[in-house]
Parts: structure tokens; sequence; C-alpha cells
């Protein structure tokens, strides 16, 4: 291989040289002479809301427990509205099988039927009775006056004949006690077969209604506008689960709960040193989770005057005091059991100088911020007046216009 020449390597080490200080310059330029690209806020003056921030839960005062009916056996629903189902009034909640009660219905029925039949029979043969009773004693009145009449007779007939004409009214009479006896007793009987048969028509029609009352129980309806919330029950081997179409129950056990929607209100729990700082109708914001799109206005209806165990928040059980909120409106959104964050109002310092909570920073036990500088971020010790939520009140440090960094530029860079 031929070796270059001093002539031609000459050329070669000039342009590496060059290519070597650009770079040179170029990092310098990069490492100092460029802005570091942050995300950035602005001081602002404005009034500072001090809250109070809580964690709390969407609830119903007023609910319906839907129950399976207590005049079916067996009981296995064919439909049911699902979980968090929005119903109106009267639209169909559950529906259990009909087929036994229908197959009752029907046999009672026809009991019904035969025992309205066996009342017209009996009505019947009862006026048959009735009508040859009646011509019974009449033929035998006539006969005793006939015989009354032969008896008068007796002054001018012979001894022989006035004792038989005394025989015959004697027999007459008789005649007539007999059939006048009997209309009494077939007229009691009549009215105790009559008796005996209208109990039996009753009962079949008593349990006719009763079958009835049972084929209309198997359908639930809504009593009122809600949001379905179906409830668990044991079904072995998932254990606890909720509800579903095809499942068995039993009579009185609970199969959904409805929250009456108009009684939806917010409830939350607060320490003592909160409490001392809450009043009534104070105001207040309800952030849910499952509505993120929408902060709800409300306002403080409820304090407990005591403080009570909260058993939802772990061990050692705390006491602390049950606060309720009121909804400025009510959204078809809200459902009870949705997680809820509040916010309550409850000090209010106007025109101070306010900066995003994420814009502090701790340095060597100080408390500082960086403001932007032309390309650069300065550090500046700022005083914290007081700190709400996601923002920060400053006494001195900064004023309104500044630009400040939401992230640290020095772990940045």
């Amino acid at each position: 291989m031929a070796f270059l020449s001093r002539k031609s390597r000459k050329p070669i080490f000039i342009a590496a040289a060059f290519l070597f200080l650009c770079g040179l310059a170029f990092g310098t330029y990069r490492l100092f002479g460029s802005p570091v690209k942050l995300p950035t806020a602005e001081v602002q003056r404005k009034d500072f809301v001090d809250y109070i921030e809580v964690k709390g839960q969407v609830k119903a005062l007023r609910s319906n427990m839907i129950t399976a009916p207590y005049s079916a056996g067996d009981l296995q629903i064919m439909k049911l509205a699902a979980n968090g189902d929005k119903v109106r009034k009267n639209d169909i909640l559950v529906e259990f099988d009909t087929t036994t009660v229908k197959q009752k219905l029907a046999q009672d029925q026809s009991a019904l039927k035969s025992a309205e039949a066996e009342i017209q029979q009996s009505h019947a043969n009862a006026k048959l009775k009735e009508e040859q009773d009646v011509t019974d004693v009449m033929a035998a009145k006539f006969a005793v006056e006939k015989a009354r009449l032969d008896a008068s007779k007796q002054e001018i007939l012979s001894k022989i004949e006035g004792e038989q004409a005394q025989l015959k009214l004697s027999d007459a009479e008789q005649k007539l006690k007999e059939n006048e006896a009997k209309l009494k007793a077939n007229r009691s009987a009549a009215s105790a077969d009559s008796v005996t048969l209208q109990q039996k028509r009753d009962q079949s029609a008593f349990l006719v209604a009763q079958d009835q009352s049972a084929l209309q129980a198997l359908t639930i309806r809504a009593p009122l506008d809600g949001i379905v919330t179906l409830q668990n029950h044991w079904q072995p081997p998932n254990g606890m689960v909720a509800f579903r179409q095809g499942d068995r129950t039993t009579p009185g056990v609970a199969i959904a709960e409805l929250p009456d929607i108009s009684s939806i209100k917010v409830f939350a729990r607060v320490e003592e040193a909160q409490r001392g700082q809450l009043q009534l109708s104070q105001a207040a914001t309800i952030h849910l989770d499952a509505v993120p799109d929408q902060n709800f206005d409300a306002h403080v209806d409820v304090i407990s005057p005591t403080a009570s165990l909260d058993f939802t928040a772990g061990w050692p059980i705390p006491r602390n005091f049950l606060l309720e909120l009121s909804l400025a409106g009510l959204d078809p959104r809200l459902t009870p059991g949705m997680a809820a964050t509040v916010r309550i109002a409850v000090d209010k310092i106007h025109d101070g100088t306010v900066i995003p909570a994420s814009a502090l920073f701790r340095k060597s036990g100080r408390t500082v911020a960086y403001r932007r500088s032309g390309s650069k971020f300065d550090e500046v010790d700022v005083e914290v007046l007081r700190r709400s939520g996601d923002e920060v009140l400053l006494t001195r440090g900064l004023k309104p216009g500044d630009q400040i960094a939401l992230k640290d530029p020095t772990l940045a860079k």
C-alpha cells in the first residue's frame, strides 16, 4: 500500500480540525444557549379560594326494595332489568315464570264453575220441591175444608156416618200438618244446602282471586322513577353474585333496589379540625370519576353535631363527622354508589398572588420557584401563605405575569 505524501495529508488534517471545532461550538450552544423546553404557567392575580377536599359517595335518601312475591312458591326469573338501568314508573323490573300459577288458576277456575253449577242445580231442585210441597199443602187444606163441611152435616146424618166424617176430618187435618211440616223441613234443608254450596263457591272464588293476585305479583313494575341496583345472592360455586335472568329464588328475597332519583345526595366524612371550618349552606363543587367531563354545584345541607365511628376507613376505626350535600340540579347520569370528590369553599382572599402548587420546589430547606428569564429559568425564593388543593397563595417572591416552570429545570438538564 502506498503512503500518502506529506502535502496530501495536510488538507485532511485541516478538514478534521474544522469539523471538530464546529461540533464543539454546536455542543456549547446546545448546552448554554438554547432555552430549556419545560411546561410553564403564569403567575396570576385573582381571588384565592381556600377549600376542604374530602372523598364522598352519591347516595339516595329514599329507595324501594324489590322483593320476590310471597304468594308464589318456586320462583324463576324470566326477565330482569339490567343493573344501572334508568327506569320510569310502571316499567317492568322483574318477570317470574307463570306456568305453575296459571295451571293452579285454571284448576281453581274450573272448581269455581262447578260450585256455581251446583248452586244453580240446588236452587232448581229446591224450587221443584217447593212447588210440590206448596201444592200438597194446598190440597191438604182443601181436603180439610171438605172434611169439615161433611162433618158439619152430622145432625142430619146417622151416628155412624157422623163419626166417619169426624175421622176423615181428623185424617185431613193430620195430613195438612204433615205436608206443612214437610214444606218447612224442605225449606230448611234447601236453605242449609244453599249456605253450604255458597260457602264452597266463595272458597273457590277466594282461591281464584288469590291465584290472580299471585299471577299479577309475578310481574313487578317500578313504583317510581329510579335506577336499578341488583342485589347479590348466594350461588354455588360462584359465591355472592348479582341476580340475573334464569336464576331461581324464594319468596321474600330482595331482588333489586330502586333508589329514588329525586332524593340523591352526596355523603362525605370530615375530621374534627375540618369540622370547625364548615357551616351550613357553604358552596361546594362535586367531581365524579364516572362523569369526568362535568363538575356539579352543591351546598352543605347537614353537618352531624357529634362524631361517629367510620367503619369504612380501616383500622383503627376513626371517629369523624358525617356531611350531607345537596346538588344544585339533578343529572340523569348520577347513580347511587358513584365515588365523589368534594371541594367545599371555606374562605376567600381577594386579589391574591396565586400559582399552581406544582410550580413549588424544595431546595436545601427553602421553598423556591423557577421564573423564566429570557431563555433560562432563575431560582426565586417564595413565601407561601396558604395552600388549597392544586393552588398556592404567595406573599412574596413573584409578581403577576411572571412565567414559572412546572418542572424543576435543574433536573430537566
